[in-house]
């Protein structure tokens, strides 16, 4: 059953097993860096912002937080493109019989590769930013897609998607079983390819190309630490849906400092967080949630997870949370309501939940524990991601103007 939207906070530290970890060269630092020329070539390609929150980390009391500021990406108020763009490059490099490294964005986009490749529709299950990507590429490669999308999608998102030029519906369905519609679908298309950000048994290659296109974003966030002076955060924390973002994260910076890996966490909704029921079980297993996986984070509202990214979080993620909708809330609140001289952040309620875990263990004294467990302190230099900006207007002002999910402390007071 899945809790409630006011409910707290649930954690535990990763006591699995290791496995033979296998699935962490997916994220190594050439097939990083390939993913990074590849977008590099696109017209639209610029760094995303390291916003620096001064303030705020005296506030928390840590040493550093720095905040990859993904609303700024392709124009498209979201991460999500970087995967789907690598993944469908990926693709057809494949099926030419090139190296993904000799098929930049102006190669990708000519009528020449259009008809060397054929007319080829791309599938995908979204709650928005994903299928956005996927359709965004699709159009600008000259190609079609086709996307499903969960019960409770916003027309907002549904319209961003169908101005991309895709075919585009909301089913009376979670957004697993969205998945399964998709697949099946471009199963019965003799020109349809599910691009799909998690992975089943015979279906790892564009799973596997998706989370190297997210890689992208660590990269740079890599980069621009080193440029501010860190020269590695001592912990990042990531939100997860499937776990595909989350996997392309600790994957890039397990291989990345190998011997001296930052502490690592993975965040959730608590409505859906198949990642955190799975590490608690601790046998290495996973876990899924089914039912209607209802929260305001649309984007991580995921009951099974990407076997991939869940291999590499097993081995290489300290601790696990499923968070309440108002730990999204307040981290919406705080970046758009900064301490003074600290830079506003828009962000959307499934970028923001790691800013209200955060903000949450290192105020709320119940919290203490989980503060403790992840070795937060005033030498910590943190890396989040706020992975979208403000994709769904209408909720958006629900939870900064009207309050939506505010926080009651139940007679505590922060410390």
């Amino acid at each position: 059953m899945n809790r409630t939207n006011n409910s707290e906070m649930e954690f535990t530290v990763n006591h699995m097993p290791p496995s033979d970890d296998k699935w962490l060269s997916v994220m190594s630092e050439e097939h990083v860096r390939s993913a990074l020329r590849f977008h590099r070539s696109f017209p639209q390609y610029e760094v995303t912002p390291l916003h620096q929150l001064k303030k705020m980390a005296s506030y928390l009391g840590i040493g550093g937080l720095y905040i990859k500021d993904e609303s700024y990406r392709f124009g498209l108020n979201a991460f999500k493109v970087l995967g789907g763009s690598y993944a469908i490059a990926s693709y057809i490099a494949q099926k030419t019989g090139q190296s993904v490294d000799d098929l930049p964005y102006d190669v990708l986009a000519s009528e020449e590769m259009r008809k060397k490749v054929g007319q080829t529709t791309f599938y995908t299950a979204t709650d928005g930013n994903h299928g956005r990507g996927v359709a965004w590429a699709a159009n600008h490669l000259g190609q079609k897609a086709v996307v499903r999308m969960p019960w409770g999608s916003s027309e907002t998102r549904r319209n961003n998607i169908a101005k991309e030029g895709a075919e585009v519906t909301i089913e009376n369905l979670n957004y697993d079983d969205c998945v399964r519609l998709a697949a099946q679908q471009a199963a019965d298309d003799p020109n349809g390819v599910i691009v799909q950000d998690t992975a089943w048994r015979g279906y790892t290659d564009i799973p596997s190309w998706i989370m190297q296109g997210y890689g992208t974003l660590a990269l740079e966030a890599d980069r621009q630490l080193l440029a501010a002076g860190v020269e590695r955060p001592t912990h990042v924390i990531v939100q997860a849906g499937v776990g595909s973002l989350a996997g392309a994260v600790v994957g890039y910076f397990a291989n990345k400092y190998k011997g001296e890996e930052p502490i690592m966490c993975v965040v959730e909704a608590g409505a859906a967080d198949c990642l955190y029921r799975s590490a608690k079980k601790g046998t290495g297993k996973t876990v899924n949630v089914t039912g209607k996986l209802d929260t305001i984070m649309a984007g991580l509202a995921c009951g099974e997870p990407n076997r991939i990214g869940w291999d590499i979080l097993r081995n290489h993620a300290r601790g696990f949370a499923g968070c309440p909708d108002w730990m999204s809330a307040k981290g919406t609140r705080m970046y758009g309501v900064p301490l003074a001289g600290d830079p506003t952040v828009i962000s959307g309620e499934s970028g923001s939940v790691t800013m209200g875990f955060l903000a949450s263990i290192m105020r709320y004294p119940r919290y203490a524990d989980v503060k403790e467990a992840l070795e937060l302190d005033e030498n910590s230099r943190v890396l989040l991601i706020s992975t979208e900006g403000n994709t769904d207007p209408m909720r958006f002002r629900e939870v900064v103007w009207d309050g939506l999910y505010g926080v009651r402390h139940r007679g505590e007071e922060p410390v």
